[in-house]
C-alpha cells in the first residue's frame, strides 16, 4: 500500500530531479520554449543530430541564413584542423644582413613576421637572445619588420569602425605581439589628484593623456581610450578613480602593431646593454640574410585559446596561414576563405548558398546556417575521429572552462556540453556536442538573432535547450 509519506516522498524528489525528455517529447519541449513572446521579434533556427543513433532529432529554420558570429570558428578552426599539416607552426623569425666587426654589426635586424597569434614579450625576449650568440654591444643599422606575409588590410571585411579600440577588434600584422593589445593599469592616488597610470609591458610606444581623478563616496568610473578616430595610440584615461580602489585594470587594442612590435624589440635590445643609433621602418627581409633564431608555435598549441577563450586574434591569423600554405604570399582573407568554401563542400554542402568574409565571425557580412555548422561537427565526428577530439576538446565546456565557465551550471548539461558560443549585438550561437542520460552522442547548432538588449534572455533558452537535449532518456 502506498502511503501519504510516500507519495510526499515522490513529489519532491520530481520537483527537485530535472525532468525526463524522450524522443517523442522532445520535440514538444522544444516547439514550446521557442514559441514563447521572446520570438515573436527574435529569429530561431535549431538542428540537432543524434550522432550515435544516425538520425535527426529536431530541425527548425535551420536552412535560414544568419549572421553566426563566432560560431564562424566552427568553420575556420575546422578547415585548419583538416588542411593544414598536422605539425603546422607558426613561425617569427629573426634575421641580420651585414657584416660583424669588433662587437658591431654593420648592418640591419629583420623580424619576420609568420602570424602567430600567441606571440608575447616572452617570446621576443627569447627571439632576441639570440643576439647575444654575435657577441654585440653595437647595431650600426637599422631594425626593419618584414610583414610581407599577408596583405595591407588591417581589418576584416564589414568590421564596424567604431567597435574601436576593443580588443574584439585587433589591428592584423603578422608582426603580432600580446594579441596586439597594451594592458592599462590606473592607481588610486591622494583624493582630488590625478591617479598614476602604467602600461604593461612598460614601453615608451605610447603617450598618455590623464584627466582622471581620485576621489571619495563615488563610485570608480573610468574610460580608457585612444584617438581610434585619428588611428593614433595616444592613450587616454577620463573619469575618476575612488580612493579605496587601489587599482582599475582594463586593456584595449593597438593600432599599428607592427611598429609595436618593433619599437618594443628596440627596447629589449637596449636591455640586453646593445646600442643602437638607426631607424625603425618596416622593410622585406633581403635574400641574403642570414637567419638568427625563430620562434615556433603549433596550431594545436593555439586551437585551445582560440576556440574557449573566442579569440579573433587568432582566427584571422589561422584563416590568412590556410590562404598562406595554398596561395602563397601576401595571404587574403579571400584566399582563406576558399579553404573553407572547400570544407563545406566535403561536408556535403553548396558553398555557394553561404556568405563568408571572415575567420572570427566579427563581421555582420557573414551568413551561414545551423544545418552548415552542424554538417560540419557530424562530418568530423563520423569520419575524422581524431580531428574530431581535438576540435570537440578545444570547444570550452559547459560550466567549467572558457566563454561557458559561468553557464548551464547546476544541470544535467555543466560539464557535459562542448560547444562554440558566438555572440556580437543581436547575435547569440551556440554549437557543438553534447551527450545524452542514455549515452547517445548528440550534434548540434543553435542561432538566436534580432534581439535588442536581451543577451541574457537568448543565453537563458540556449542553455535551456542544451539542458534538454543532456536530459534526453
Amino acid at each position: 500500500m502506498i502511503t501519504k509519506k510516500v507519495l510526499l516522498a515522490v513529489f519532491f524528489l520530481n520537483l527537485f530531479l530535472p525532468a525526463q525528455v524522450s524522443n517523442d517529447n522532445l520535440k514538444i519541449k522544444l516547439d514550446s520554449l521557442t514559441t514563447s513572446s521572446f520570438f515573436d521579434t527574435a529569429s530561431v533556427s535549431i538542428d540537432v543530430f543524434d550522432l550515435t543513433a544516425n538520425n535527426i532529432l529536431y530541425q527548425k529554420n535551420n536552412k535560414l541564413l544568419m549572421h553566426p558570429a563566432s560560431n564562424m570558428k566552427v568553420l575556420t578552426t575546422s578547415a585548419a584542423l583538416l588542411f593544414l599539416e598536422k605539425d603546422f607552426a607558426f613561425e617569427t623569425s629573426l634575421y641580420h644582413d651585414g657584416i660583424v666587426i669588433d662587437s658591431t654589426l654593420y648592418g640591419n635586424l629583420y623580424f619576420v613576421g609568420g602570424c602567430d597569434p600567441d606571440f608575447t614579450s616572452t617570446d621576443l625576449r627569447v627571439l632576441i637572445s639570440s643576439i647575444k650568440d654575435l657577441g654585440l654591444n653595437r647595431i650600426q643599422g637599422n631594425i626593419y619588420g618584414d610583414v610581407s606575409m599577408l596583405d595591407s588590410l588591417f581589418w576584416g571585411d564589414g568590421w564596424m569602425w567604431n567597435d574601436d579600440p576593443s580588443t574584439d577588434f585587433p589591428y592584423l600584422t603578422p608582426l603580432t605581439i600580446n594579441d596586439n593589445a597594451v594592458k592599462v593599469h590606473i592607481f588610486s592616488t591622494e583624493v582630488n589628484r590625478i591617479p598614476k597610470v602604467t602600461v604593461e609591458p612598460a614601453t615608451n610606444f605610447f603617450k598618455i593623456e590623464n584627466a582622471a581623478k581620485t576621489v571619495i563616496g563615488l563610485r570608480t568610473s573610468l574610460e580608457i581610450t585612444r584617438d581610434f578616430v585619428h588611428r593614433k595610440n595616444d592613450i587616454i584615461v577620463k573619469g575618476s578613480i575612488n580612493q579605496s580602489d587601489s587599482i582599475y585594470n582594463d586593456e584595449i587594442n593597438v593600432v599599428y602593431p607592427d611598429k609595436y612590435f618593433l619599437t618594443l624589440a628596440n627596447e629589449e635590445i637596449e636591455k640586453l646593454g646593445i646600442s643602437f643609433v638607426g631607424t625603425i621602418d618596416i622593410s622585406p627581409l633581403p635574400k641574403d640574410a642570414k637567419h638568427l633564431f625563430t620562434v615556433k608555435r603549433k596550431f594545436t598549441d593555439v586551437i585551445t585559446n582560440l576556440n574557449k577563450q573566442s579569440d579573433n586574434l587568432s582566427a584571422e591569423m589561422t584563416l590568412r596561414a590556410l590562404a598562406f600554405k595554398f596561395y602563397g604570399k601576401p595571404a587574403t582573407a579571400e584566399n582563406g576563405v576558399r579553404l573553407v568554401d572547400s570544407l563545406i563542400a566535403i561536408a556535403g554542402m553548396n558553398p555557394r548558398n553561404y556568405r563568408i568574409v571572415d575567420g572570427s565571425g566579427v563581421s555582420h557580412y557573414n551568413l551561414v546556417s545551423t544545418e552548415l555548422l552542424n554538417a560540419v561537427l557530424k562530418y568530423f565526428y563520423l569520419h575524422q575521429t581524431e580531428l574530431y577530439k581535438t576540435l570537440s576538446q578545444s570547444f570550452p565546456l559547459a560550466g567549467v572552462d572558457g566563454t561557458l565557465k559561468r553557464r548551464m551550471k547546476n544541470t544535467l548539461a555543466e560539464n557535459n556540453v562542448r560547444a562554440k558560443t558566438g555572440t556580437i549585438s543581436g547575435v547569440s550561437s551556440l554549437s557543438g556536442y553534447v551527450t545524452t542520460k542514455s549515452k547517445h552522442q548528440l550534434s548540434f547548432s543553435l542561432m538566436i538573432q534580432n534581439h535588442v538588449r536581451k543577451t541574457y534572455r537568448a543565453v537563458y533558452f540556449l542553455d535551456k535547450i542544451c539542458s534538454l537535449l543532456a536530459e534526453l532518456e
